[in-house]
């Protein structure tokens, strides 16, 4: 463990991604592999090993005091902004690093309107360059997706920091492939993301849970999105379309309950990517239809007041979005053959 753990934190190391790769692949097999073999007499200590490669992959305490940072004035400008209070909350960014600074900094513009995120993105690179930095678009730490892309990018010079990326991986039909993209993606988000938490009904039912240091729930979260994505895949292997639609809006549910607090803006970064699995649910339901299925879904929005004849077991916040309003959809209303199924928001309490 401490060979590992020294080697996990040498910035700039190539073997240290390698090997941080290599241990979220192993997680994310581990967690699969624990769901389909509940009775294996290897459980609990495939727990313990879980909870081993958890923390190892924990960003190790920052040492430096903030006030010895290059990247200072970028630091004061993005707490001292009240719009992005709306979208993010009050919390205070706590990175003590440069390198931990613009990463943290840009992974919270994921969560901003695209407008507001770009013109942000444009400022901290224009007081990035003003201490000497250079914008890096070659080293990333690549997530596996669907698709290849830069989320943000790194920098050099001055300040040694790496960007983040999308990887291109797995061979599924679609949409197949892009739900498997999703149970690829969270587990290493869930790792590299602090601010996540779940609102997955099945999971916990009364309220948002942090997934920061609640080892357990983000087990959970992780095991519910795996045990749904299998179903949709005995679902499609089966002749029943009514079933399999279902099973596709269940594991569309586990995607849109990763969440924020505040969610995350419907138009960001994340309500796109999470978007993405409502596009590839509709082409379910287009093929529901074309079996003969009399198919409808809603995704909820707008005022809470006129969705909540539609929904069910909601959860209210009091802070993003304005009062009243949902903030963001977990669960699609549906109604298949006139059997009506309701959906589940978070929506802003009117306090």
């Amino acid at each position: 463990m401490q060979y590992l753990r020294e080697l996990l934190q040498i910035q700039d190391s190539e073997l240290a991604r390698l090997l941080r790769c290599s241990l979220w692949g192993l997680e994310t097999a581990l967690h699969r592999a624990r769901m389909e073999l509940p009775q294996d007499p290897g459980v609990e200590v495939c727990d313990g090993v879980l909870q081993e490669i958890h923390h190892l992959l924990q960003p190790p305490t920052p040492l430096a005091p903030s006030g010895e940072l290059k990247l200072a004035r970028l630091r004061e400008v993005f707490d001292s902004d009240p719009e992005l209070s709306l979208y993010l909350g009050n919390a205070p960014l706590h990175s003590q690093t440069d390198a931990d600074l613009w990463s943290e900094i840009h992974r919270k513009l994921l969560r901003l309107p695209e407008d507001l995120a770009t013109s942000w993105r444009q400022q901290a690179l224009e007081l990035a360059q003003g201490v000497g930095a250079v914008v890096d678009e070659q080293h990333l730490d690549q997530l596996p997706f669907v698709r290849d892309e830069i989320i943000y990018p790194g920098l050099t010079g001055s300040v040694q920091c790496r960007g983040l990326g999308l990887s291109s991986v797995g061979e599924e039909s679609e949409p197949l492939r892009l739900f498997a993209g999703f149970c690829r993606l969270y587990p290493q988000l869930i790792e590299l993301e602090p601010d996540l938490h779940h609102a997955l009904k099945s999971v916990f039912s009364f309220d948002v849970i942090s997934l920061s240091g609640k080892p357990e729930q983000r087990t959970l979260y992780l095991e519910a999105l795996s045990d749904r994505f299998h179903r949709v895949q005995k679902a499609e292997a089966g002749a029943d379309p009514v079933a399999t639609l279902r099973a596709w809006i269940d594991l569309d549910e586990a995607i849109h309950s990763l969440v924020f607090v505040p969610p995350a803006e419907r138009y960001s970064w994340w309500g796109k990517l999470q978007q993405e699995s409502r596009r590839g649910l509709k082409r379910v339901v287009e093929q529901a239809m074309g079996a003969g299925y009399d198919v409808r879904i809603k995704q909820l929005s707008g005022l809470y007041a006129d969705i909540c004849a539609l929904s069910k077991d909601d959860l209210q916040l009091d802070c993003g979005g304005n009062p009243g309003e949902v903030l963001t959809c977990l669960r699609v209303y549906t109604r298949i053959n006139q059997e009506e199924s309701p959906g589940r928001v978070i929506f802003r309490s009117l306090r």
